[in-house]
């Protein structure tokens, strides 16, 4: 790999790896903290105005609370999504991780086909020996071609 320049990969010796993860805007501590003001705010406001005499306010509190628990917890599921390609030696490995679930597919190097070509916006997908592997889902569509091309090119390196 030396002499080879890469815009989406790591070089670690001989080995050469690319990431692409979720773009996520709030870390699990952020979300939980903010989910933590946000049932208090909620419950202050509800304890309010049911010593006003307006119970029904606990009840639309609670409510509140789950369904807002419910969505977070979905989002959270799904922050530590991501993609691994990892090329050392004579082995591609790509790993899928999506809702805690982790998929890995293991290709021998030269045996490996790239597709899109260039200028197709699509995932690229990684094919060899009966099987397909869809990668770039976490990447700008535009810049998916730049990808293919480098991936192809770090499978052709020595």
């Amino acid at each position: 790999m030396m002499g080879l320049v890469f815009r989406f990969a790591t070089v670690s010796g001989q080995r050469v790896d690319w990431r692409l993860a979720r773009h996520c805007a709030v870390t699990p501590m952020q979300l939980g903290g903010m989910y933590l003001f946000l049932c208090t705010a909620s419950l202050t406001a509800a304890t309010w105005f049911w010593t006003l005499g307006f119970p029904q306010a606990m009840l639309v509190a609670w409510l509140e609370i789950m369904v807002l628990g419910i969505a977070l917890a979905i989002y959270g599921r799904h922050a530590a999504d991501g993609e691994r390609i990892s090329l050392q030696g004579s082995r591609l490995v790509v790993e899928l991780e999506t809702a805690g679930r982790l998929q890995r597919a293991e290709f021998d190097r030269s045996r490996v086909r790239v597709e899109p070509k260039t200028g197709d916006r699509s995932l690229i997908m990684l094919s060899a020996q009966g099987r397909t592997v869809e990668v770039g889902r976490y990447m700008r569509p535009e810049l998916r071609a730049a990808l293919a091309s480098e991936i192809r090119m770090a499978l052709r390196a020595a």
